[in-house]
């Protein structure tokens, strides 16, 4: 059975992410189900990082982003390329990083209490668009550029071992 590390030394935050990602690897490591993998993804974030109020997955299908596998409160199930946050970075193929969400043009409020967010497009190996993972904290200016990276790494340990796998 999969156990939650438990550090008991203080990490940095860089360290934290490169030990997440360790996680992450053995959570997913001999599952191929895409939605289960999915949902142990954004448990494991949830319950492993400070000050969240939501992490999931927006998967793109092929015309728009819909809500996947989450933990938080129900959210948004449908967002449109371009729109808001995750709509932006499934546009551009680039990471949004929302320090204050009220100054992000456009931000979708899924959730009220959410004040800063984290997205991160979900890009295949051929160059598809898979979707976005998306973080969001009830804290202004939660995240930062490191959060970002290791947001990436994660995403990048998820769809080596989750997407590439599962039957599409």
């Amino acid at each position: 059975m999969f156990q939650l590390s438990s550090q008991t030394a203080p990490l940095s935050k860089a360290e934290h992410y490169a030990e997440l990602a360790v996680q992450a690897r053995s959570l997913l490591a001999d599952e191929h189900d895409l939605i289960a993998n999915a949902a142990n993804f954004s448990s494991l974030v949830f319950h492993s990082l400070p000050d969240l109020n939501w992490a999931g997955f927006y998967f793109h299908d092929g015309k728009e982003l819909v809500v996947g596998p989450f933990q938080g409160k129900p959210a948004c199930i449908r967002i449109a390329l371009g729109h808001g946050a995750c709509g932006t970075a499934a546009q551009t193929r680039s990471t949004q990083l929302l320090r204050d969400v009220r100054e992000f043009p456009g931000h979708i409020a899924c959730d009220t209490a959410s004040q800063s967010e984290v997205v991160v497009p979900l890009i295949a190996p051929d160059g598809t668009l898979i979707g976005v993972w998306d973080v969001d904290s009830p804290s202004v200016a939660r995240f930062d550029h490191e959060d970002a990276r290791g947001m990436a790494l994660l995403c990048a340990v998820f769809i080596e071992l989750a997407w590439a796998r599962a039957a599409h």
